[in-house]
């Protein structure tokens, strides 16, 4: 019984959360009531007082929702050293899908962190620190070029990728495999090292 109970809470918090972060996205921070929220869930108010102090406690989990899901996917897509050079341009094309499908996957997390949340643009930083890091990490096991700024390289990887997700892939007109396809091939001629260029 303790059992059925726990599941059911946690489904309850799930369902808050999901259609927390669809009526933020869509609505905005401010214009978000409590009431609607509840509303998209089928819950009552007092259910989401079970789950949540307030409208802001809940924006704040789905802030940091985004944000280590970010963090937990650029971990996981940072290339190990060892690699083959001549499989690099799959993996670097491989890694860009992977953060667009996390964002297409994640599309109301993703307004949320990138565009409504107070500390969007330190999100943005975090984003870009995090990425500055896997590339300086596969720059030293020689992957790329040594004499590339690795934190410019992030920031113009990261900067496509912002505006790629809210223009092509949100409004179905590429995919995440085309668009980090495309990606690729633009940047990779410039950062590889010349046995490993496509």
């Amino acid at each position: 019984m303790t059992r059925e109970k726990g599941q059911k809470g946690k489904e309850s918090r799930s369902r808050l959360l999901h259609a927390a972060a669809k009526e933020f996205a869509l609505n905005g921070f401010h214009e978000t009531k409590v009431s609607s929220i509840v509303a998209a869930a089928g819950m009552t108010q007092p259910a989401f007082y079970l789950y949540f102090q307030s409208k802001d406690a809940l924006f704040e989990q789905l802030v940091s929702e985004f944000r280590s899901g970010v963090q937990r996917l650029l971990l996981e897509i940072r290339m190990e050293s060892g690699l083959n050079k001549r499989d690099i341009p799959d993996r670097v094309a491989g890694a860009v899908e992977a953060v667009f499908r996390y964002m297409g996957e994640n599309v109301h997390l993703t307004r949320i962190g990138l565009l409504i949340a107070p500390e969007a643009e330190s999100i943005k930083g975090e984003f870009i620190s995090w990425l500055t890091g896997n590339l300086l990490a596969e720059q030293q096991a020689g992957y790329f070029r040594s004499g590339l700024q690795m934190d410019f390289v992030a920031e113009c990887l990261y900067g496509m990728i912002e505006r790629l997700v809210f223009t092509q892939l949100i409004p179905g007109t590429h995919s995440p495999h085309t668009l980090a396809r495309q990606i690729a091939d633009l940047i990779l001629p410039g950062m590889l090292e010349k046995e490993a260029a496509p």
